[in-house]
């Protein structure tokens, strides 16, 4: 008979906490839906076709730049911020741990003596009578019973918050590298400009001494050497300017890695590194890969899961408490039956008046819910825009450099026939001028070309989580 009762009273009693579990959920909104296509897919297709193998989750290795593959390891090790976030991870695991522990009884035991006198006492015969002497040993426990869902949904928020704090490591990771992989790139192409620069002083110093040459034989005039002069000096602290960008963006790779400036040294280069080959379609669902929209995305579940924990403040509290242990005047015996005291039962408790503090806690939590859902659905509007304006520009700059190249070509042609012109008397050193500070912009602007498309990859690689295919 016991046997059978207790089968038929546990399932009614986990169905009837169920149902008072679901008075208090609240559902967050379905998630926003990806496009099936991005407007500028059409630009996108008429780039070159890439590698269909599946990109690999270290994307910056499609840069093929092995001091950059190193960088990006020493990166995820010593980066501070990617530490603070780890430590952030860890929180928030041991706050779902404790809303866990939380469902379940506690218990708790202690040992306490007391010695206590009467005032009342008239005897003088013996200062000590009057006084008594108490040893207890007890064992207290409770264990408030869920029946509102109010610890359910504390410990679901708990775990959509630890979900929320690992994506956002994933994120700060995604970040920190795409910051590294850009200041990188910044720093060769400050470096391949210093080359050009530098080049371009030896070539306008040769001009120079050409210039005061033909002035020595009376050939030139003095603003021809004045020209020259200017030239140079203005090339010259064009280069001083970009040896300092230069040791910038190697500092602040250095603070990135975590170590000081002066613990850093880059070998120089004036190569940029190869633009990687990108696919022909790049599809919408791959926003979906991105940490910070599903840490967004979690915090909305998080914030209609403290709803619910609000909502559960309207319903009586129902706490089963019981306690036992051993009381008596001496230790001696204290471990013994008449000693023994014991005692069991349950507690309802019910706020009457609280100044409307639980309508107000709910309206907040809603509030909260509401603001999270829109940081969530904007958060996912600007990661369109992102991959939109990256798509149409990676496209275009391969076109301008093309455009720029061909110019650079046309340029330096023009230096060279400008300079046979001058040799010969025919032009004077203002088209020398001319004709080299076209060629010096033009290959200058090849150079920003090429770093803004890299650029633009690399924070395209970034608008969707380092991956070109769906995993």
């Amino acid at each position: 008979m016991t046997h059978r009762l207790r089968h038929s009273v546990l399932p009614l009693a986990v169905s009837l906490v169920l149902a008072a579990c679901a008075i208090t959920h609240v559902d967050p909104p379905a998630p926003a839906p990806a496009p099936a296509q991005y407007k500028e897919a059409g630009a996108w297709q008429q780039a070159a076709q890439g590698d269909a193998a599946k990109v690999p989750d270290d994307w910056w290795t499609l840069f093929q730049d092995p001091v950059l593959n190193d960088l990006a390891q020493r990166l995820v090790i010593g980066n501070e911020n990617l530490k603070a976030a780890v430590a952030q991870v860890a929180n928030a695991r041991a706050v779902v741990d404790a809303s866990r522990s939380a469902l379940f009884p506690t218990l708790s035991v202690g040992l306490s003596g007391t010695r206590s006198g009467n005032p009342n006492s008239t005897s003088t015969l013996n200062s000590s009578q009057g006084a008594s002497n108490t040893v207890s040993l007890s064992a207290d426990a409770s264990w408030e019973l869920d029946l509102w869902g109010r610890l359910f949904e504390a410990s679901s928020g708990a775990k959509a918050s630890l979900q929320a704090s690992v994506d956002d490591l994933a994120a700060a990771r995604l970040s920190a590298h795409a910051t590294l992989v850009q200041t990188y790139l910044s720093l060769r192409a400050a470096e391949a400009q210093a080359a050009l620069l530098a080049r371009s002083v030896q070539a306008y110093q040769r001009s120079l001494e050409l210039t005061q040459a033909r002035y020595d034989s009376g050939v030139a005039a003095r603003s021809d050497v004045l020209q020259a002069q200017t030239q140079l000096k203005s090339t010259q602290a064009q280069l001083a300017e970009t040896t300092v960008q230069r040791a910038q963006f190697e500092h602040a790779i250095a603070v990135l890695l975590g170590v000081p400036p002066s613990a850093l040294s880059l070998a120089r280069t004036d190569v940029l590194p190869t633009p990687p080959a990108v696919p022909v379609m790049l599809p919408a669902t791959l926003l979906e890969r991105r940490p910070d929209i599903a840490a967004a995305q979690r915090r909305v579940a998080a914030a209609y899961a403290q709803i619910g924990v609000a909502d559960a403040a309207y319903f009586p509290s129902l706490t089963l408490s019981a306690s036992a242990g051993y009381r008596s005047s001496t230790l001696s015996n204290l471990v013994s039956a008449p000693n023994l005291f014991w005692s069991i039962g349950p507690s309802l408790a019910q706020a009457i008046l609280d100044g409307g503090q639980r309508r107000l806690a709910s309206a907040q939590a809603r509030a909260s819910a509401d603001q999270a859902t829109s940081t969530y659905r904007q958060s996912v509007l600007t990661a369109l825009q992102e991959v939109e304006d990256n798509l149409v520009l990676a496209d275009q700059l391969q076109d301008e450099a093309q455009l720029q190249q061909e110019a650079l070509d046309a340029a330096q042609r023009n230096v060279e026939i400008t300079l046979a012109q001058y040799r010969s008397g025919t032009v004077s050193y203002l088209n020398v001028v001319t004709a080299q500070t076209a060629a010096l912009t033009s290959e200058s602007s090849l150079l920003s070309v090429r770093n803004r498309q890299l650029a633009a990859i690399n924070q395209l690689l970034k608008n969707i989580a380092g991956r070109w295919e769906p995993a």
